[in-house]
C-alpha cells in the first residue's frame, strides 16, 4: 500500500505546473477603445494603449508619423525601430491610471513584459473638415518573443484602433 502512496504522490509531485506564464494568444481586437494619457498630437512621441483585464497593448509611434493631412500612401513604420510595441502582463486588473499616474501605482504589478521583436504599423488618415483628423492604426506582422525565446503563436490585433488629431 505505501508503494501505491508513494507513486501516486511522485505523480503529483512532477505533474504539477512549474508557475511559469505561457502566453498562447494576444487578443485585443473585441477592444475598441484606444487610450493615451495625453492629447495626441503630430509634434510629439503618442503612447497609445489598449487594456484588456490584466493584459495591455502598449504602441508607441515617434514624433511626426501622424501627420494633420489626408493620406494619399499608407504611412508605415518598422517595428522595432522607431516605432515600439509592448505586451505586458499584469498581477491584476490594470486602469489608466496605471499609465497616466507619474509616478505609477505600486499595484497592479507587472508579471511579464514583452517587446515586439518584428513587424510593422500602417496608418491611413482622413478627414471630413480639414481640422480633425481620423488616422487609423494597423498592426501587421508583428512578432512577440518571450525571455525564454517561445514565440507567441497567434496575435489577433490587426486593426489596433483609431485616435484623432486637430490642427492648429
Amino acid at each position: 500500500m505505501k508503494k501505491y502512496l508513494l507513486i501516486g504522490c511522485s505523480i503529483l509531485l512532477f505533474g504539477c505546473n512549474d508557475g511559469e506564464l505561457q502566453i498562447e494568444t494576444v487578443d485585443f481586437d473585441s477592444i475598441e477603445t484606444v487610450q493615451s494619457c495625453d492629447t495626441v498630437s503630430v509634434s510629439t512621441e503618442n503612447v497609445l494603449f489598449k487594456i484588456n483585464g490584466d493584459e495591455a497593448l502598449i504602441v508607441t509611434l515617434p514624433s511626426g508619423l501622424l501627420k494633420n493631412e489626408v493620406s494619399t500612401t499608407e504611412l508605415t513604420s518598422a517595428v522595432p525601430g522607431s516605432s515600439q510595441i509592448s505586451y505586458r502582463i499584469f498581477s491584476e486588473t490594470v486602469t489608466s491610471t496605471y499609465f497616466c499616474d507619474s509616478p505609477p501605482p505600486l499595484t497592479p504589478t507587472v508579471l511579464e513584459e514583452i517587446e515586439a521583436e518584428g513587424g510593422s504599423i500602417t496608418i491611413t488618415t482622413t478627414t471630413e473638415d480639414s481640422i480633425t483628423f481620423t488616422h487609423t492604426i494597423q498592426l501587421s506582422g508583428i512578432t512577440f518573443l518571450n525571455e525564454n525565446g517561445s514565440r507567441i503563436t497567434d496575435l489577433q490585433v490587426s486593426e489596433f484602433g483609431t485616435v484623432t488629431t486637430t490642427a492648429g
